[in-house]
């Protein structure tokens, strides 16, 4: 057999076998859907605002209803049992000023944890300090990088 016919017929295998994948990998792709747990257009673009109001004699802030319903929906968490005393330890990390470490020395001295509010920016440049949070079992959450940019948002549909 001729060299040249036999890498020749070779290639035009090879392509074929290449092309005839495609071809069922692009059909089975189109067989599958994702869910999602909502779709874009019944999504809501309406502001709510966030924030509490302060209740007389160390009560229960209250939320306002449409809070309390995205928040029971998402199976969020913001508010304890008021019937049980415990003592939320927030920490709001936008920079290192040096005292994390010592923070963290402390609460794990005391076996205390807290949750941490982290910016991008101290994600990115304290990651160190990061690791250590989240090895000694703290919550780690999103910060962004002042209150004010919740007013700057806006919200448009597409």
């Amino acid at each position: 057999m001729n060299k040249k016919y036999f890498y020749t017929t070779l290639l035009g295998l090879i392509i074929f076998i290449f092309s005839f994948s495609l071809i069922m990998v692009d059909k089975n792709y189109s067989k599958i859907s994702i869910q999602t747990s909502a779709n874009a257009t019944s999504l809501s673009n309406k502001k709510i605002g966030w924030g509490i109001k302060r209740e007389d004699n160390h009560a229960q802030p209250d939320l306002g209803k449409q809070n309390k319903e995205l928040i029971n929906k998402y199976e969020g968490y913001c508010l304890g049992n008021p019937d049980k005393k415990y003592i939320y330890l927030t920490f709001d990390e936008g920079y290192e000023a040096g005292y994390t470490a010592k923070l963290l020395d402390t609460l794990k001295q005391n076996n205390v944890k807290a949750a941490f509010f982290l910016t991008a920016h101290y994600l990115n440049t304290s990651q160190d300090l990061v690791k250590r949070m989240i090895d000694e079992g703290h919550t780690i959450g999103n910060h962004i990088p002042n209150n004010s940019m919740y007013q700057k948002i806006k919200m448009s549909k597409s």
